[in-house]
């Protein structure tokens, strides 16, 4: 199936690992040019050197921070000065967290809040105009399946994640007038360079078993049985974000091997 998307221009955050890292190689596939942001620079450009040397597609890397507005204003002006706007959002710089609602202070509430929310609200008024200007385009939010099922562990993440999702459907209503589609994204489980990091810190003490560590918690948690890879993920993702999605507005897609328990 044709995308559609070869000479577009995909704006993505956290894109040098793991799902962010496998979207911007899927864009790429189908002839997409890519601003890459991330925080680490390193990695960052040399994730964007190898994507255009392997796809033959620009790939300009941008590092800063998107929980700031600094780093939101560095990448909307980038956009503007390497592309000249942009087609494509996806908002996927996030992290999980780990604390309890009465000991969590403020400021890890405002840090989750700026990154998960207000970074994609300060991209929407950034780079919208820039949609406008070349006929409309499409923003994709990365929320999680903690947006509606949430895991008692992590609770700024699950309330953060859910705003993010609320802030998609409002978005959407407002700029489909201007052509531009606005969706939410709830992974599941998906197997990053963070779940294994995880995984081997809490297995060093018990033998180092992490794999058998990871297919537990995908037994416990996904009626498929397993973790997803983050290329099975960027698959959906890129038709999303095509022409071929051109009716879905507003809605949340659960991308999660049945892991979410109710309808």
């Amino acid at each position: 199936m044709d995308l559609n998307l070869r000479g577009k221009v995909v704006v993505l955050t956290g894109a040098s690992v793991g799902i962010g890292l496998a979207v911007a190689e899927a864009f790429a596939a189908e002839g997409a040019n890519l601003l890459l942001a991330a925080r680490q620079e390193d990695r960052l450009r040399e994730a964007a050197a190898r994507i255009a040397r392997e796809f033959g597609v620009s790939a300009v890397p941008v590092a800063c921070d998107v929980a700031t507005t600094a780093g939101v204003d560095k990448i909307v002006a980038a956009a503007s000065t390497n592309f000249g706007g942009a087609d494509v959002l996806f908002n996927n710089a996030g992290t999980g967290s780990n604390e309890t609602i009465m000991d969590a202070p403020d400021e890890k509430w405002q840090s989750y809040w700026d990154l998960h929310v207000m970074a994609a609200v300060r991209l929407a008024r950034g780079l919208v105009p820039l949609m406008k200007a070349r006929g409309g385009g499409a923003i994709l939010n990365n929320a999680s399946i903690c947006a509606t099922q949430p895991l008692g562990y992590e609770p700024i993440y699950n309330v953060t994640k859910a705003a993010l999702m609320m802030l998609s459907k409002n978005l959407a209503n407002e700029l489909i007038k201007d052509n531009i589609r606005v969706n939410t994204i709830n992974p599941g489980l998906v197997l990053t360079p963070d779940w294994i990091k995880t995984a081997k810190e809490l297995t060093r003490d018990s033998g180092g078993d992490w794999e058998a560590h990871l297919q537990h918690v995908a037994d416990e948690h996904a009626p498929i049985r397993r973790f997803a890879t983050p290329a099975e993920l960027a698959s959906f993702i890129v038709f999303l974000c095509s022409e071929r999605a051109s009716y879905s507005v507003g809605s949340t897609y659960f991308v999660d091997g049945g892991m979410l328990k109710t309808v």
